[in-house]
């Protein structure tokens, strides 16, 4: 039997894309699952059904706005009533469109106020606001693990992504000293820096296809990364097999940030 079945994990934005890729990897190493959406209740319900009904566990999905950290508080109260225990946490939720407005952009044209802090709040406030609601439970089970993911966006340039990189570049260090702190509980805690992925939210970029060629171009191995590959090493960093690392930045780029 695995050392993960009848564990639970917790992941922020789950329905699509990398969220989707990571909740499904759990599941089918015998995890439960219990992951945000933020607003469309019927396609999370249909995705937390088929996760049951494919792999045998427990799935629930909830409602999130990650701009508002006041209501991680909730929503873990919300997962206390449905699962007995919290092992991970997967902060993994972001925005696009919208939302960012004034922080995706060049640097000249970037607004403090708008967009930049609403980045700052759906990467780094999410991430702390989860994780303190995640590390309590995590306590009282005798440890656990925590990723945030990250972007190679903060070690390379990206047109318009100065907002996101920066804020990429924030979390990493803030998952650093969450990882000294939170030590003495027993608690890992790791960034996965993903290189450019082929999600909806890379398709939200304007210039999507330039950011693809270049990627295809720069990487060793000649291809977009895609969700599954990001996955695993979230996966990794929650496994036993990742007993001694904490604190740390896994880079999954198909070593684009070399070239």
């Amino acid at each position: 039997m695995s050392q993960m079945q009848g564990k639970t994990v917790v992941i922020t934005g789950a329905t699509k894309g990398i969220g989707k890729a990571v909740a499904e990897l759990f599941a089918k190493n015998g995890v439960n699952i219990a992951f945000t959406y933020n607003s469309n209740k019927e396609s999370a319900d249909k995705i937390a059904q088929e996760l049951e009904s494919t792999f045998g566990i427990k799935a629930r999905a909830y409602p999130l706005d990650i701009l508002d950290t006041d209501q991680f508080k909730p929503l873990f109260e919300a997962i206390d009533q449905d699962f007995d225990r919290v092992d991970f946490f997967v902060s993994n939720a972001m925005i696009y469109g919208r939302s960012v407005v004034g922080g995706y952009g060049r640097f000249m044209k970037l607004k403090p106020k708008k967009g930049l802090t609403n980045i700052y709040t759906a990467t780094v406030g999410a991430f702390v606001a989860g994780s303190q609601e995640a590390a309590k439970r995590m306590e009282k089970v005798g440890g656990g693990a925590i990723v945030t993911l990250s972007s190679t966006g903060n070690l390379i340039y990206i047109e318009n992504y100065a907002g996101h990189g920066t804020n990429k570049a924030a979390v990493e260090a803030m998952a650093r000293y969450a990882a000294v702190e939170l030590g003495e509980m027993n608690i890992r805690v790791n960034a996965v820096s993903g290189g450019p992925i082929d999600t909806d939210a890379l398709k939200a970029f304007t210039n999507y296809e330039e950011v693809k060629a270049e990627t295809i171009k720069r990487s060793a191995l000649n291809r977009m990364g895609a969700p599954e590959d990001v996955a695993g090493a979230v996966y990794f960093l929650c496994t036993p097999e990742a007993g001694w690392i904490t604190g740390h930045t896994l880079v999954v780029d198909g070593g684009t940030t070399f070239r």
